[in-house]
């Protein structure tokens, strides 16, 4: 009896990794700790008819079955995570292996004299489920190509699975053919990232719900619109006084769900026509804001060009206030100038990219979404749902 019982335990610690993730699929925590519970003493009672074969330290151990644990209310992760940061926004990486009470990965990244990227990990990931920080934002092609170098690491360095953490997604706007002989840059970034060898991909605010559909591996789409939305809920404006406003009709379904959750917000839409990349022209306003709170809401601010041509329009049209949210700060020039200018009451905005210390000023307002996007890995790697984040 001794003998099959010690071969039941050790059956299970050599495949505990499976077992676990057998039993992490029903999420039910209660259902996963019981279950090893039992295995535990399955293998202590082997111990004790076996003469103590197997080391008995190995029962001291809480990772022995690769368990996740909750202790003090927040989730612990297992050995088997690893969180890499790319070059591009190492502040955020740190505060979201912060928030998950891990170290970050040590990766040795750097730049050859004709600017190749070299990249090398510093530590064994066989086995581990892998997250790699790394936005694509400016400068664009140096961190994508570092994105994937680090990808090929990984890959090569055998880790299990390779979710690439993308809170900005560079390439996103070449989504669609507008005209004759266009490439469409986002789908074949998504091939690039595929090939790569990234298992998933976890990317915040894609300019357009279509992208998603360009990758053939699963993607995971976070919304930085709670945190924007805390904050304005924070001003306590009162909902008779506030009107959304999308800046383009492009905007107008991530305007409308905004709206819904500003205590259901009447929406105005403004009509432009563009001239060319970056060059817009505002023609009328749909909707109105006569002495109204307007919060202009979008995924990005390059140029600065289509929000603060519609925050003057806004303006003339008689709006007491002028709020402008969005999640990612690209900031190409002049966008500084264009918002520091007095038309904003507010631009509230988020650490997706890294905002230079330069371009700060009196109305900008950064918010983090470490928290946001710590919680999303969590759930990934422990085969949980992400959009219910957001319900």
């Amino acid at each position: 009896m001794a003998t099959n019982s010690l071969s039941l335990s050790s059956y299970m610690l050599q495949h505990s990794d499976f077992l676990g993730k057998s039993i992490s699929n029903r999420n039910t925590l209660s259902c996963r700790n019981a279950y090893f519970s039992f295995a535990r003493c399955t293998l202590a009672d082997s111990l004790q008819s076996s003469n103590g074969r197997l080391s008995a330290s190995l029962l001291s151990n809480p990772n022995i079955f690769g368990v996740q644990h909750e202790k003090e209310g927040l989730h612990v992760p297992n050995k088997r995570l690893r969180i890499f940061s790319g070059t591009s926004n190492p502040l955020l990486s740190q505060d979201v292996a912060d928030y998950m009470g891990l170290k970050l990965g040590q990766i040795n990244i750097k730049r050859f004299a004709d600017g190749e990227v070299y990249v090398k990990l510093q530590e064994s990931v066989r086995g581990c489920d892998v997250f790699l920080l790394q936005p694509t934002c400016p400068p664009v092609n140096e961190n994508l190509v570092e994105l994937l170098v680090m990808i090929d690491a990984c890959r090569r360095a055998s880790a299990r699975t390779i979710t690439a953490v993308i809170p900005y997604f560079g390439y996103a706007r070449a989504d669609r053919k507008t005209q004759g002989r266009e490439s469409i840059g986002a789908k074949l970034v998504a091939n690039m990232i595929t090939a790569a060898g990234a298992s998933r991909v976890l990317a915040c605010d894609l300019h357009s719900g279509q992208s998603l559909g360009y990758f053939d591996i699963p993607v995971d789409h976070v919304l930085g619109e709670p945190v924007i939305l805390e904050h304005l809920a924070n001003k306590r404006i009162a909902s008779n006084d506030l009107v959304v406003v999308s800046p383009d009709v492009g905007g107008v379904a991530r305007a409308r769900g905004f709206a819904k959750k500003l205590s259901d917000a009447p929406l105005a839409i403004v009509d432009k026509r563009r001239h060319g990349h970056n060059v817009s022209e505002v023609m009328n306003l749909i909707g109105d804001v006569k002495g109204k709170v307007a919060v202009m809401v979008d995924d990005m601010i390059d140029t600065a060009g289509t929000i603060s041509n519609a925050a003057a329009l806004l303006h003339q049209e008689g709006a007491r206030a002028v709020y402008a949210c969005c999640t990612h700060a690209v900031f190409s020039p002049p966008a500084i100038e264009r918002l520091s200018g007095g038309l904003f009451q507010e631009v509230i905005t988020t650490n997706t990219i890294p905002v230079a210390e330069k371009n700060y000023f009196p109305q900008l307002k950064v918010l983090t979404v470490a928290n946001l996007l710590a919680e999303a890995i969590l759930r990934v790697h422990d085969d949980g749902s992400v959009s219910s984040l957001f319900l």
